[in-house]
């Protein structure tokens, strides 16, 4: 007995040594990689109707940093395209000027985060400390995230920019918590229901006729406009003041360098006499005349993209072309002024997409034609993104279907994993609106193929109420094709992110049904990996509430499954559940044996994630059965793993078993540096 508690030390002793160096190690990268300063604006335009007085009133207001409350908030209104955004933008530039938010500058647009009409503040605010904090682990719920995001703005002087709010209370949930914060917010009414929160008014108005004609002559170069002021102030005045005409119109006016000012104005009032149409319509009516073809059609399909960013692939999927035409054409727009210039790229403004759109009613274009090429180029991005980023595995969306004119549009290139996985977080907004696009219309091979990928997306970034959604939609179009197997898949899917959010209810019916389906299906190997991969998920429903006895007989179930048809993966994941249950029902013994074989087979088969989550759950079982020596190491390639993959939820599980591990090893100053590490991902 003295031999073993000898070597039962002498082994923690070990343990503790291995750690600490690891620990020191780790200290030492934080030191030198300090968190970046997030920075979310768009380049500086060249020009800029100044708006004096809205920007000293502002910097006024900011002057003195006060002791205690909440941060100050701008409230920018008037109708749409009169120049919030664009003053929203300059007012952060110039308080970073002043020195008045040097811990960063956020933008969100809750337009993108608006489902139904209301904002999903929980996708909001789980943005925002992401931005504060790119490896920050997000819990699941809005009240938690909350918390996380007060604690990640705590003491920050920074600038949220807030874009299309609707009411106060979409706003008042996404202010940081430090009163040394400013909130930008832009909205097209005035904002009533700001209860308690430091505020600055400032509804906008139209430019006035010196600023409008200031920002036209700002627009283009052209020395027409200075050498007749009178036709320059009635092309100002036609465009109302609103500065997202203007720099339409200055665009439209050196395109025709040759002709005469007035005969310009002449051609826009023949235009509103004849048709009647708003003054502001003509501007945009002689813009899009003055494009070439290619980049008209381009301009009149862009509103059925459902991202806020354009790129070149996307564009040549709407327009059935190759990626130099459709290059070309979104620099037509852009240089006519149609593109509006947003933190990650290029866009429609929205006063512009609904011009677009009626522009696209009176052409007739094909447009379910466009709208299918655009999902199904999406859904090969999404694809080889998957593919690169998670490897080989199930998937049960039948064979896309040639498209015609789809050929020439470019592939996104995927140099790493972390590229692949990172194109996808970029993109959500666009996939997940691709399938809707496809539900809507009728494509549901097409919806149950993007949802494959954007399980992948799930698993590192929840945004609930959009994986809600879309695989809601993967379910209804799998059973509107009658697909079984897209019927079984999809309800799996929808029932995880529905268990995350403790809708348990919904859960297990989403799982009874495609348990029940699964039953039927046949023999194929395909079909019996998603036989077992359905059980497995109503035993993993039942181990996230704590039922791990129930939860065993699936597992066993789907790892025969699996063995039958020699899928080693399945087997091996099987393995682990079993392993993490045996853990859980106090057999350490039984869980290390399940546990080493399963982190044997993801090691031999190559598979990082799983490698790192068998290593971690290796380790607890080791440790609780008194082996730390061979526990410490596995914790800490666990660690290295979870940093390499930028998984903070999995960091933090280790985080958190360190601190414990180094606890139980008397190590109370390894230990405390362990949990500050978890305590910064955690808030």
């Amino acid at each position: 007995m003295a031999k073993e508690n000898t070597n039962r030390v002498d082994g923690q002793v070990r343990a503790g040594a291995i750690i600490q160096a690891h620990t020191i190690e780790q200290l030492n990268l934080t030191q030198q990689a300090p968190p970046a300063v997030p920075w979310q604006l768009p380049p500086e335009p060249r020009h800029f109707a100044d708006r004096t007085g809205e920007q000293e009133r502002v910097l006024a207001a900011t002057s003195e940093t006060p002791e205690a409350g909440g941060p100050l908030v701008v409230a920018l209104s008037g109708m749409g395209g009169i120049g919030k955004t664009a003053l929203g933008f300059q007012l952060a530039r110039s308080l970073r000027r002043h020195g008045r938010c040097p811990d960063g500058i956020l933008h969100l647009d809750l337009d993108d985060l608006r489902r139904d009409g209301t904002v999903e503040l929980a996708d909001a605010l789980g943005e925002l400390t992401r931005g504060l904090d790119p490896d920050a682990a997000l819990p699941p719920g809005y009240a938690d995230r909350r918390r996380r995001y007060w604690t990640a703005s705590q003491d920050k002087r920074l600038v949220l920019v807030l874009d299309n709010a609707r009411s106060g209370a979409e706003v008042l949930p996404l202010l940081p918590s430090s009163a040394g914060g400013v909130v930008i917010v832009t909205s097209h009414g005035r904002l009533h229901d700001l209860d308690g929160a430091r505020a600055v008014e400032l509804p906008l108005g139209p430019l006035g006729g010196e600023d409008a004609t200031g920002l036209l002559r700002a627009t283009v170069s052209d020395p027409r406009l200075a050498a007749d002021p009178e036709a320059a102030a009635e092309l100002a005045r036609r465009c109302a003041g609103l500065p997202a005409a203007l720099h339409v119109a200055g665009r439209w006016v050196s395109r025709y360098r040759n002709r005469e000012l007035s005969r310009l104005i002449d051609e826009l009032t023949v235009e509103l006499d004849r048709e009647g149409v708003p003054v502001v319509e003509a501007v945009w009516d002689a813009a899009y005349a003055a494009l070439p073809p290619g980049a008209a059609r381009l301009y009149r399909l862009l509103p059925h993209h459902p991202g806020p960013v354009v790129t070149v692939g996307a564009a040549a999927a709407l327009l059935g072309g190759g990626a130099e035409a459709a290059a070309d054409a979104l620099d037509e727009l852009d240089d006519a002024g149609l593109l509006l210039p947003r933190p990650d790229g290029r866009g429609l403004h929205d006063l512009i997409r609904g011009h677009a759109a009626r522009r696209a009613d009176a052409a007739g274009d094909d447009a379910p034609a466009a709208r299918r090429r655009l999902v199904r180029w999406y859904r090969r991005q999404a694809a080889r993104a998957d593919l690169t980023a998670a490897g080989p595995r199930l998937v049960v969306a039948r064979p896309p279907v040639e498209e015609p004119g789809l050929a020439e549009a470019p592939d996104v290139p995927f140099a790493s994993r972390l590229d692949a996985l990172h194109w996808l977080e970029r993109e959500h907004l666009a996939l997940y609106g691709c399938v809707r696009i496809a539900y809507e219309d009728g494509l549901d091979a097409d919806a149950v193929a993007l949802c494959e990928p954007l399980w992948t997306h799930f698993l590192d970034h929840q945004h609930y109420a959009d994986v809600i959604d879309a695989f809601g939609l993967g379910v209804a179009g799998a059973d509107r094709s009658e697909d079984p197997l897209a019927v079984v898949r999809m309800r799996c899917q929808l029932a995880r992110p529905l268990w995350e959010q403790r809708r348990y209810a919904e859960a297990a019916e989403q799982l009874r049904i495609a348990v029940g389906r699964a039953r039927l299906l046949g023999s194929s190997e395909q079909e019996r990996k998603l036989r077992a991969s359905a059980v497995e998920f109503r035993g993993k429903l039942a181990s996230v509430q704590g039922d791990w006895a129930a939860a065993v007989p699936d597992f066993e179930a789907a790892r025969v499954e699996h063995l039958a048809i020699g899928n080693r993966y399945g087997a091996m994941l099987q393995t682990y559940l079993l392993g993490r249950a045996a853990l859980a029902l106090g057999d350490p013994g039984r869980a290390v044996a399940l546990l080493s074989e399963a982190h044997r087979e993801a090691t031999e088969l190559g598979r990082e994630r799983m490698t790192s989550r068998t290593g971690f759950e290796l380790a607890t079982a080791l440790r609780a059965a008194g082996r730390p020596t061979e526990a410490a190491p596995l914790y800490l390639a666990a660690l290295d793993g979870a940093r390499a993959r930028r998984s903070a939820a999995d960091e933090l599980r280790v985080l958190d078993a360190l601190a414990d591990f180094h606890q139980e090893l008397g190590e109370g100053d390894a230990a405390a540096g362990y949990r500050a590490e978890a305590d910064r991902l955690r808030g």
